[in-house]
């Protein structure tokens, strides 16, 4: 406003000085003309800034207004904002100091009521003491009465009391014992007998009875000529290359191969097929025809493995315990082929340790490999066990799996339960009828001779050898053999046996000694 107004004045003062100076060099009249007209045109300048001052003033003041309601509005609110939280706090303050209130009265009357209680249990306690002092001295008395008329003093009848105690709970005590004990080995021998029983009922193979000789079919005699060769050298060099010895009798189309290896028995069986098809039999061929088999077989031998172990679904094994399994097929063991034994008493542990709750796969490859120690590469005098058992620690099976291995002919120590499941099942696979043979006189002479030796020691009464000749059961007279001399007499008899005889695996000597007592009623 105030600078519109100077503005106004300025432009007032330049338009007179203008004037002025137009004045005076202008005419005269003229001069004052335009005086005049500068005049008329600086108040009408004065008037339109007057009002355009009034305007302007008048808006301001009204923006102004506005502007001082808004903040008085906002002001407004927020004081009653602030209100109203305040009172929301007195009255949270109100309803804390009218529950405080009511909580001091709770807290009056409980321990108003805690002092009448309290009062009360004072008055029981000391009515129970005076109870207690009467009941005492009754009970003293009546002690005195019982040691007048019993003769005897408290600590006396105590100990008689306690002593009659203890005899009579180590009675029951054992009496318990013995029915829970016989219990437990009627249930646990039911039990095994079950397991047993399933397990044999469940595995069932066939039986194959190994030969040390093999039978070359031929389709007629004509062959044998050709392949004993002019003055033999065809069937020297056949011998010389398999290891075999060739038998060409008068056995009508048939020439018998025998050797105690069934692997270089079969490389000749396959040398001499391959030859007799070809028709070219001398001994350059012959030499050729055996290497080609020889390999062959080795392949062979590695495919029977894999095969073998993926059937039993068993994993993770090397490829030399793999090459060793495939080399049981050619094996045997008391005439049982040793592949399929090892086979049979997978399954058999597989399914014993499925019913005793154990892991079927770790025990399914403790039978597989419980007899690799059978197929050494080279001789050993290690026994069969404990060769296998070091087998499958060089090559990183697990520690049950090679106690296993090496405790199955009890040679080291039972360390888990996989160990007797092997041992069981070899035994079941081996008994099985058919399963293993002997020459029938040395076995019948060989358990004579175990009867022999028992009957060669004092007392004994009776001897029989049982379990194909795994046992030798011996009973002896009580009066002359005391329990003491029976364990002795086990002892010296399995002595014996062990220096004196040869036998396949081990022999049980058990010695029973038993007691009869007779009377007569008459």
């Amino acid at each position: 406003m105030e600078n519109l107004i100077l503005y106004t004045i300025i432009a007032a003062v330049v338009g007179i000085a203008i004037g002025f100076f137009i004045s005076k060099f202008l005419a005269k009249g003229s001069a004052n003309s335009l005086v005049n007209k500068a005049k008329k045109n600086a108040s009408r300048i004065i008037k339109d800034a007057n009002k355009e001052g009034e305007r302007i003033k008048k808006e301001k003041y009204l923006q102004a207004k506005e502007r001082f309601i808004e903040l008085k509005s906002e002001h407004e609110k927020v004081i009653s904002n602030r209100e109203r939280k305040i009172s929301d706090i007195e009255k949270r303050v109100r309803d804390k100091e009218a529950n405080l209130n009511k909580e001091v009265q709770k807290t009056t009357r409980l321990n108003k009521d805690l002092e009448a209680k309290e009062k009360d249990f004072d008055y029981k306690l000391e009515f129970l003491d005076k109870k207690n002092t009467e009941v005492e001295k009754t009970h003293r008395k009546q002690i005195e009465k019982l040691e007048t008329i019993s003769g005897l003093s408290a600590d006396e009848a105590k100990k008689e009391l306690v002593t009659s105690l203890k005899e009579e709970a180590k009675t029951d005590a054992l009496a318990y014992i013995q029915n829970t004990m016989e219990e437990a080995k009627l249930t646990a021998q039911q039990d095994a007998k079950k397991i047993i029983i399933n397990t044999i009922q469940r595995i069932g193979v066939e039986e194959s009875v190994e030969n040390c000789v093999s039978v070359f079919n031929l389709e007629s005699d004509d062959v044998k000529g050709r392949i004993i060769g002019r003055e033999g050298r065809n069937i020297r060099a056949l011998e010389a290359a398999t290891g075999v010895e060739i038998i060409v009798d008068d056995t009508p189309e048939a020439i018998i191969l025998s050797c105690f290896d069934p692997v270089r028995r079969e490389i000749a069986r396959l040398s001499m097929h391959r030859l007799v098809t070809d028709g070219r039999i001398h001994p350059a061929r012959i030499e050729e025809i055996v290497n080609k088999t020889t390999k062959q077989i080795n392949q062979e031998i590695a495919e029977v493995g894999k095969r073998t172990v993926v059937e039993l679904g068993i994993h993770g094994l090397h490829p030399e315990l793999i090459k060793t399994i495939g080399r049981m097929k050619f094996r045997s063991s008391y005439g049982q082929n040793l592949l399929q034994h090892s086979r049979e008493v997978a399954k058999l542990c597989g399914t014993m340790a499925s019913e005793l709750g154990l892991n079927p796969k770790l025990a399914k490859r403790a039978g597989l490999l419980h007899d690799i120690g059978k197929v050494p590469t080279e001789e050993a005098e290690t026994p069969h066990a404990i060769l296998g058992m070091q087998w499958a620690e060089k090559y990183g099976e697990k520690d049950v799996i090679c106690n296993a291995i090496g405790a199955h002919h009890d040679e080291v120590e039972m360390k888990s339960l996989y160990a007797p499941i092997v041992q069981v099942c070899d035994a079941i696979s081996g008994a099985r009828p058919g399963a293993r043979r002997q020459v029938l006189d040395s076995y019948i002479q060989r358990l004579k001779d175990l009867e022999d030796v028992a009957f060669g020691f004092t007392g004994v009464q009776k001897a029989y050898a049982i379990q194909a000749g795994r046992e030798l059961r011996v009973m002896v007279e009580s009066e002359k053999v005391d329990d003491a001399t029976a364990a002795r007499l086990s002892f010296e008899i399995s002595q014996k046996i062990q220096t004196e005889m040869t036998y396949p695996g081990q022999v049980k000597v058990t010695v029973i000694r038993e007691t009869r007592a007779v009377n007569i009623a008459k």
